[in-house]
């Protein structure tokens, strides 16, 4: 099989760059023919070439022309979008549409309901936009990069392809990463009959079965406020937890976050890490806690946790408590309460049998969802769905 692979880069590279890169060698592996074009959010500097993103961002007809000639090219057997925004725009479906050519649309994160893309504000979340054609809530409150210019044109974008039927006539598939980001869209109208849930997936083999397990807990991801690290210092600050606690990962709240735990000698900030170190740290830690408080789409933190054994506690919110099975690969605790969470941590630490228990369950679930051979025959099964859905449009 041909596959075009679109994608837009953010600046800064985060799990949807990860997950690109992992389907792209995933199906290289497999002797597949795959092609990605990508654009780069670094070329958007200055004024001009914020104007000139915003208003191409409705319509860019240079990356349809682009889409086009690689289409021409390469005649792929399908195009999976990845991220579309801003700079690649919805023209590439057109693109797509013309040379008879289908789609699939993975849906990292909540952009065709949302401007910010990530329905958070002012701490917590934020649905006011995932019913309106037009997300004029988004654009009051300047959601997007706190500008009200910005987020009108991403607003005006969301609401002119939602009237031309973009998202319901030029997508032959979606993925969505859990069963409840896929509920989410089909409540705001998305076609329920051509979604498909798929989890993102971690190679394996750098994973040995078996290690010594440590004395201490587990934090990984960017330090901001919608991962919740706050919550975590919270529960130690005002519960005394003792188990040692290690953060791995950086981001704007790093310097506020260490000043909150100066007086906690139980917490240690390690910055950002090398993949292997994260995984070495997994691998001997005792848990894994994951307290954010915004709809995460599919954390690959989760499952490489599992792949080295370690049980999570994490919020009970959205795709988490899916992810996370309470008292069988986990804990979850209530979101936002640094109580429960604290009382959950003491659990953990008052039971490690059943800690190790539930790691090994967890470990199960990697090897049953969460591998490459598994995640391969899933992809290939959408991709074909979205090829036989494109043949019927056709003979009609």
């Amino acid at each position: 099989m041909k596959i075009l692979i679109l994608h837009n880069r953010y600046k800064i590279i985060g799990g949807e760059e990860g997950v690109v890169k992992a389907e792209y060698a995933l199906l290289e592996q497999r002797g597949h023919k795959v092609t990605v074009l990508e654009a780069n959010n670094d070329r958007i500097v200055g004024i001009w070439g914020k104007l000139s993103t915003a208003i191409n961002g409705l319509y860019s007809l240079s990356a349809k022309h682009q889409v086009s000639d690689a289409i021409a090219q390469l005649e792929p057997d399908l195009v999976h979008v990845h991220n579309f925004f801003p700079l690649l725009s919805p023209s590439v479906y057109d693109a797509c549409l013309d040379a008879e050519v289908p789609v699939v649309q993975t849906l990292h994160n909540y952009r065709l309901l949302c401007p910010k893309a990530m329905p958070f504000r002012n701490g917590q979340i934020c649905e006011d936009c995932f019913d309106r054609v037009v997300p004029w809530s988004g654009v009051l409150h300047g959601c997007y990069r706190n500008s009200h210019i910005q987020s009108a044109s991403v607003a005006a974008m969301l609401g002119l392809h939602h009237w031309q039927g973009t998202w319901h006539k030029r997508v032959d598939a979606y993925i969505a990463l859990s069963d409840f980001q896929k509920q989410v869209f089909v409540r705001a109208g998305l076609p329920a009959e051509r979604f498909f849930v798929k989890p993102n997936f971690v190679f394996g083999n750098e994973f040995p079965p078996d290690s010594q397990r440590g004395d201490f807990a587990l934090f990984v991801g960017r330090l901001s406020e919608e991962k919740g690290v706050e919550i975590l210092l919270d529960a130690y600050l005002q519960h005394q937890l003792t188990i040692p606690l290690k953060i791995i990962g950086d981001g704007p709240l790093r310097a506020t976050l260490e000043a909150k735990a100066a007086g906690l000698a139980q917490v240690t900030f390690l910055g950002q890490q090398d993949p292997t170190v994260v995984i070495q740290l997994m691998q001997r830690a005792q848990f894994l806690v994951f307290p954010s408080i915004w709809y995460e789409g599919f954390p690959l933190t989760i499952a490489e946790a599992y792949a080295c054994k370690l049980p999570v506690i994490a919020s009970r919110l959205g795709s988490m408590s899916e992810i996370v099975r309470d008292g069988v690969t986990g804990l979850h605790f209530e979101s936002g309460n640094a109580a429960d969470l604290a009382s959950k941590i003491q659990w953990a630490i008052a039971h490690l049998q059943s800690m190790q228990n539930m790691g090994a369950a967890a470990y199960e679930i990697y090897q049953n969802c969460y591998t490459p051979q598994v995640n391969y025959q899933q992809l290939l099964h959408i991709y074909q769905s979205a090829i036989d859905r494109a043949k019927m449009r056709s003979l009609n």
